[in-house]
């Protein structure tokens, strides 16, 4: 049996992480396997798991701030090393030259402003995500 196709949802906020998880399982039900990930580090040993169960990960919605780490510089690694994953960065305080390092990256298909609309979270999945 195929395995589902993963999204990563990665906010140090828990209570973010679970709203999108319950949003995007509302929306598109069991088509995804959908993980969640405290910070940077837990991100990168959910992904590893991931590729060693030959599990494809479709897309990782990161928060910008999440001490020690910041996620533009998250997202440019997992671009450099999986381009093939979608990213969309979320941020309520993210610094136009971070959300311009960001925009440079060639998997990003969004920045998304907290508090977000779920329909645009929603609509990106169906563009980006959906049609691949």
């Amino acid at each position: 049996m195929a395995k589902k196709p993963a999204i990563l949802c990665v906010d140090d906020e828990k209570v973010v992480t679970d709203t999108l998880v319950s949003q995007i399982r509302l929306a598109f039900g069991n088509q995804f396997s959908l993980l969640q990930a405290g910070g940077v580090e837990e991100a990168f040993e959910v992904i590893e798991e991931l590729k060693e169960e030959g599990v494809e990960l479709k897309l990782i919605i990161s928060d910008w701030l999440m001490p020690p780490h910041r996620g533009d510089q998250f997202l440019k690694a997992i671009n450099e090393t999986w381009p093939e994953v979608k990213l969309i960065m979320l941020s309520g305080q993210a610094d136009e030259e971070a959300i311009q390092r960001v925009k440079a990256l060639s998997s990003l298909i969004a920045y998304v402003r907290k508090p977000w609309d779920k329909e645009e979270i929603i609509q990106l999945i169906n563009q980006h995500v959906l049609t691949q």
